[in-house]
């Protein structure tokens, strides 16, 4: 006999034949005593919940009812009086007789199964059990606590077992088959982080990191709105992981440790539990003393409890200007490399946007070189982003309001000697040293990490008594004592100094050379620029002067570049070892300009990006040297790589000083350099002091004009191609752009093809402005042959997106999308997250007539895209198009909310926001006419054909080209004429 709670109570006999159980009080009856087989339920329970109506029977008729029940059950089953309760007796085979009780085991089983690493044997078990439900547990019995408390119980179980064999599905790559299922059951489940992990890893799996994200973005917003919380570490981590797969830019992580971290387990017990409080904490003492040790290990524990963390070293900058770059550049946030004439948005601004609403710690090393800026753009983003966390180090105080101020102190006896140990067994090998010689040793050296780091690596060349006796002397210091940062300061120096004296003069010399590189050097780099052998450098990295960091490069730590950046000066070396620095970043930038424009492009954009650090050095020195012609030639050399990065703003303020010292005239040769350098200073801040972005604009762009034309217009194919795209691109929103468009006809015959293939997009505009639209297609159609046979991903993207534009003017919607699908997979390659948000959007907007659900998606895709790469144009265009949706759904107040968030996170006076901003007018036009309010409408109508006035092939035809709807069209041209 089987008897059956997983839906409405039920028994049926061995053949399958239905048990006649009665009315609805057997029924409960039953129900309650399979809750739990065989163990006794107290009579007044029964009575008191078996009454559908929901009052108590008599004793006498539960007696009633219990008889009746008996009598309908079959031979090996009998229900038994047990001191005041009754009890369901179903001998041996209660395991196979319920379905509850069968599920659960089966559960169990697939469970087990999945963490022995067999899921396809798990996913059979789970299904097989999940088959046992006909409905919700318990169904159709009266409302009573038994009932539902078992019911919920069950449920969970079932909701959990679903978990499970979508897990193990998983596990066998079933993801497509899941996705589905499992968006029903976020729905359906809106706060289970486990379905929306889930999910994630399906959609993640079959290649669509961007909408895996995506899901993880709701879910980590729903549960904040509803139930203040963040996402379980689980969750974060997942996160984390798609980040780091290639999804949204991973920030920049602790570096990793090199050896063992000694002697701060409090203090990092500490921290942590203060920044789940604070939200600015400044770690503060002399060079030394381990503060950026200890905040890399802080931020690796909170990073390990699944927290996301960027830790961004600033030792290197001497420009505070530079700052907030540096802190996009550690996120990974990078510019509109696709369309690289930027926005005026500031770049703090991006960081806003970026951070509003993320949950981040972000270490600030080394700030005591621009605390001030440090301590202003610190106040200013933890003032706008609420979820944002600071760690800061530096030898003072920020001096924030909030800030929590905590001294790093030097390492007590107990952790200096271990840390003498430890360092010392890596350089020798063999029995401990004395403990009470090595003891004298640290005292000497006040317990600063970084001395006795240094003093430990002497060992491998001289005894310990005998370095014991040469600190002592070194320092005059025989026995510890309380010592003020400055005297600490000085114990540090004193001890490089003596390091440094240790060094042969070849190491000397290699040492102080190096200190040009701040950012770091491969080996090779180090042999060109210093002179260093291999055995050099490796000797150095012995004596802990240079530490390894991975990806073949070594760098100098900060206390130590600045002591051998003096030694460099008083050698009077400075100058031939950054002209030296200078050649070698311009060879390495020149020589990876081709391929960065070729099918190795993916392998020599890291490359190149590892170089910012010192390109921007190099700048500066050349400037501090009244070259301007060498920092014009490394902008220009440096320029294809930034521009398709989208990591051209941080080096605007640079390129802007460049120009100043040439006093706007270009030098004799490097007409193309200028006007790279005219570019790129354009796309730093706006009002900026330094006279950068639109300022710069203005103020050279006719000069660069002028000299590209003794170029470009001649016989030459040029020697920055790259050049005469970005160029064309810039100039395209000018009023007169035709100047700029005339410098192409040359290059249509460059024997460059790259060249060739820019100058074909290029020229694809000057018939699209004239309502040539067949001229313009075959034009960017060979761009894209051209780019394509190259290789080159930046190119081909761009000329995709204008042939996906022509295509949805002329209504043919599918290949508009077929086209945009190509485009954005080439971005994605290309790491171009707010080029793929305007791609998502553009999509959308080939969508909305045919299937707007798939068009929301995209809208709210690229929502999320935008606000994680801090980029207001994509976000504002990502706003409006959920905007028009609510306008064909009838919503006219969210379409007027929509439309109005948009506008405002719009500069009217950037041409990329020209097509959005008429729509959204042109829009809330529509909602002004739907109301009745006619005066509104008229307004909103005129500044939409305003805006279009004198633009193109006629107002008419470029609102068609906006994709604006007819009617919309009608009412826009309309009110642009007098008496409407």
């Amino acid at each position: 006999m089987r008897f059956g709670i997983l839906g409405d109570t039920r028994a049926w006999y061995d053949d399958g034949t239905e048990v006649p159980l009665g009315g609805p009080a057997r029924r409960a009856l039953l129900a309650l005593l399979l809750v739990r087989p065989g163990a006794v339920v107290p009579a007044e329970r029964l009575a008191e919940e078996i009454e559908p109506g929901g009052g108590a029977v008599t004793a006498h008729a539960l007696q009633s009812q219990v008889s009746r029940l008996r009598a309908a059950l079959p031979e090996g089953a009998s229900i038994e009086r047990t001191g005041s309760g009754y009890r369901l007796v179903l001998g041996r085979t209660e395991a196979e007789s319920v379905d509850a009780v069968r599920f659960e085991r089966a559960v169990a089983e697939g469970r087990a199964a999945l963490r022995d690493g067999d899921p396809r044997r798990a996913a059979e078990v789970l299904r097989e059990a999940l088959g046992l439900w006909r409905g919700p547990a318990l169904a159709g019995l009266p409302d009573s606590e038994t009932a539902r408390t078992a019911a919920v119980r069950l449920d969970e179980l079932r909701l959990a077992a679903v978990e499970d064999r979508i897990e193990a599905e998983l596990r066998t790559g079933e993801h497509r088959a899941a996705v589905p299922e499992l968006r029903e059951l976020v729905d359906a489940h809106p706060l289970r982080e486990r379905p929306a992990a889930l999910l994630i890893r399906a959609l993640s799996a079959q290649g669509g990191p961007a909408e895996a994200l995506l899901v993880f973005e709701e879910t980590r917003r729903r549960l904040a709105e509803e139930l203040g919380a963040d996402p379980s570490p689980e969750l974060t981590r997942l996160h984390r992981e798609l980040l780091d797969a290639g999804g949204l830019p991973a920030p920049t992580q602790p570096p990793a440790p090199l050896t063992a971290f000694i002697g701060r387990e409090a203090e990092t017990a500490e921290l942590a539990a203060l920044l789940g409080a604070a939200r600015l904490v400044c770690l503060t003492g002399p060079g030394g003393v381990g503060k950026t040790r200890l905040s890399a290990e802080v931020a690796r524990g909170v990073r390990d409890g699944g927290a996301e963390v960027c830790f961004v070293e600033l030792a290197a900058l001497r420009d505070g200007s530079a700052l907030a770059p540096t802190l996009l550049a550690a996120l990974g946030l990078r510019g509109s490399g696709l369309q690289p004439a930027q926005g005026p948005l500031a770049p703090v601004d991006r960081l806003i946007t970026a951070l509003a609403d993320r949950p981040l710690l972000l270490v600030l090393d080394n700030c005591e070189h621009v605390v001030d800026e440090a301590a202003a753009l610190a106040a200013r983003l933890l003032s706008a982003c609420p979820r944002l966390r600071v760690l800061a180090t530096s030898r003072e105080p920020l001096g924030v309001i909030g800030e929590h101020v905590r001294q790093v102190r030097p390492l007590d006896e107990a952790a200096a000697v271990r840390l003498f140990e430890d360092r010392a067994r890596a350089v020798r090998p063999g029995p401990a040293p004395d403990p009470v010689t090595v003891r004298r040793i640290c005292a000497a050296l006040d317990g600063l990490p970084l001395a006795v780091e240094l003093v430990a690596a002497r060992l491998r060349t001289l005894e310990l008594d005998e370095l014991a006796g040469r600190v002592g002397d070194l320092l005059a210091v025989t026995a510890r004592g309380s010592r003020a940062a400055d005297a600490r300061h000085r114990t540090l120096r004193s001890v490089v100094s003596w390091s440094w004296d240790l060094l042969s003069a070849d190491e000397q010399r290699a040492a102080r050379r190096f200190s040009v590189f701040t950012g770091g050097a491969t080996a090779d780099a180090a042999l060109r620029v210093c002179g260093m052998a291999g055995d050099t450098l490796e000797s150095l990295v012995e004596k802990s002067l240079i530490e390894p960091v991975g990806g073949g490069r070594h760098r100098m730590l900060e206390t130590v570049r600045a002591y051998a950046a003096e030694q460099l000066r008083e050698a009077d070396e400075e100058e031939p070892t950054g002209r030296r620095h200078a050649e070698h970043l311009l060879d390495l930038l020149d020589g990876a300009a081709p391929h960065l424009l070729r099918d190795a492009q993916l392998d020599w954009l890291p490359r190149t990006a590892a170089e910012d650090g010192d390109l921007a050095a190099a700048v500066r020195r050349a400037l501090a040297a009244h070259d301007p012609d060498t920092a014009l030639r490394l902008l220009a050399a440096a320029a294809p790589s930034l521009w398709i990065r989208g990591a051209s703003a941080p080096l605007g303020p640079a390129a802007a000083a460049v120009l100043d010292a040439l006093d706007g005239t270009p030098p004799e040769g490097l007409a193309e350099e200028y006007a790279v350098c005219v570019l790129l200073a354009a796309a730093g801040a706006p009002g900026t002091a330094d006279g950068g972005g639109p300022t710069a604009w203005r103020r050279h762009r006719a000069t660069a004009q002028r000299a590209l034309e003794d170029v470009w217009s001649g016989e030459r194919a040029g020697r920055r191609p790259a050049a005469l795209l970005v160029w064309m691109l810039r100039n395209a929103g000018e009023a007169d752009p035709g100047p700029a468009f005339g410098l192409v006809s040359a290059q249509r015959d460059s024997p460059d093809p790259w060249a060739r293939a820019a100058a074909a997009f290029v020229a694809g505009y000057g018939p699209l402005a004239d309502g040539d639209t067949e001229g313009a297609e075959r034009a960017f159609r060979e761009a894209v042959d051209g780019f394509r046979a190259l290789g080159d991903r930046w190119g081909t993207a761009l000329a995709l997106d204008a042939l996906a534009a022509l295509a949805g003017a002329r209504g043919d919607h599918e290949a508009a999308v077929a086209l945009t699908d190509r485009a954005l997979t080439l971005a994605g390659e290309l790491g171009a997250l707010e080029d793929s948000a305007d791609l998502l959007v553009n999509r959308g907007d080939h969508l909305v007539g045919r299937d707007p659900g798939r068009a929301r998606a995209d809208y709210t895709e690229a929502a999320a895209l935008a606000r994680a790469g801090g980029g207001s144009a994509g976000l504002a265009a990502a706003l409006r198009g959920l905007g028009d949706l609510a306008l064909l759904d009838g919503d006219l107040d969210e379409a007027f909310r929509r439309y109005g968030d948009a506008l405002g996170r719009m500069d009217p006076t950037w041409v990329r926001n020209l097509g959005n901003r008429v729509c959204c007018l042109a829009g809330l036009g529509r909602v002004a006419e739907a109301r009745g309010d006619l005066a509104t409408a008229r307004d909103r109508y005129r500044e939409a054909a305003a805006a279009v006035a004198g633009l193109g092939p006629g107002p008419a035809r470029t609102l068609r080209l906006m994709g604006l709807p007819e009617t919309t069209v009608e009412a826009v041209l309309r009110a642009g004429s007098p008496g409407w």
